[in-house]
């Protein structure tokens, strides 16, 4: 089996490995990818929740392709962008960088030593972009799942789908067993994220949060934005507001345009090779 070089880097506990093809292309098959992202083999130098592809730059910006730990292709990945964003600006000396998903554009500031923010664009809400199956007030959304009914769920698309339920306590539902059914429910025909938050003060959140395709995670840098987004759409925060995951937090502030800046910590750049 040859091996290639690649690069593992992790944002709060949010684990990628990226392959670098601005000069060689490399594929990987998605049974590969599959077998390669059992985030249990992490501590081998493999396992990830995604494995980040960076592209050969065009018009001073480098396209990243994306897939989560199941091998789907997806269109956003915010912690993963800052640590992409790190990675090159190390490489290329420069502490900006512009990234393109195949849906926006990501500016990137080296803001500090392991410190990238990101400019993550505007939210979407129409049902039909975020999507939605059906014609629903997005900031209102009612499901039953487990003989349970959770109200007010408020979905927005800030590069991929998002759901957010306010609670209480975000820890004491549990999303191994919500997270796949609230994934896979039939109002979204792309699937969706999952995020249980909790409101701290006017300025910190605690979330707990289901990725589609990759499962529960410790992080995840657009459920954060996503998270922020409703939150002060719904006035329950202030518009910068620390989104607090089990291993540290993003800062994520919303300005008046609705204009999303997520910045945060990224891990050092360690090597590692992986059999394809």
């Amino acid at each position: 089996m040859p091996m290639i070089k690649a690069f593992k880097m992790d944002g709060l506990g949010n684990k990628f490995i990226i392959v670098d093809r601005r000069k060689d292309f490399v594929n990987i098959t998605k049974e590969k990818i599959i077998h390669l992202g059992n985030l249990e083999s992490f501590h081998r130098d493999i396992g990830f929740d995604q494995i980040i592809f960076i592209e050969k730059e065009i018009d001073r910006a480098f396209p990243i392709t994306i897939f989560n730990s199941d091998g789907g292709e997806i269109s956003a990945c915010g912690n993963g962008s800052r640590c992409v964003a790190y990675l090159l600006g190390k490489d290329l000396n420069t502490k900006k960088v512009i990234l393109k998903t195949n849906n926006r554009l990501l500016n990137a500031k080296i803001v500090g030593d392991l410190d990238v923010e990101l400019a993550m664009g505007k939210p979407i809400f129409e049902c039909d972009k975020i999507p939605l199956s059906k014609n629903l007030d997005h900031s209102n959304i009612t499901l039953n799942i487990e003989d349970k009914t959770f109200t007010d769920g408020f979905c927005v698309n800030v590069g991929n789908p998002h759901i957010i339920f306010f609670v209480k306590n975000c820890f004491e539902h549990d999303l191994k067993i919500l997270g796949p059914k609230i994934e896979n429910n039939e109002l979204f025909p792309e699937k969706t994220n999952v995020t249980f938050a909790q409101i701290n003060d006017r300025n910190n959140i605690t979330v707990n949060v289901w990725e589609r395709g990759a499962g529960l995670t410790k992080a995840c840098g657009t459920a954060a934005c996503a998270t922020a987004v409703a939150s002060t759409i719904k006035k329950l925060t202030a518009n910068d507001i620390n989104i607090k995951f089990k291993e540290g937090a993003l800062n994520i502030k919303i300005d008046k345009d609705l204009n999303i800046y997520m910045r945060g910590p990224v891990s050092d750049i360690k090597y590692t090779k992986l059999e394809i």
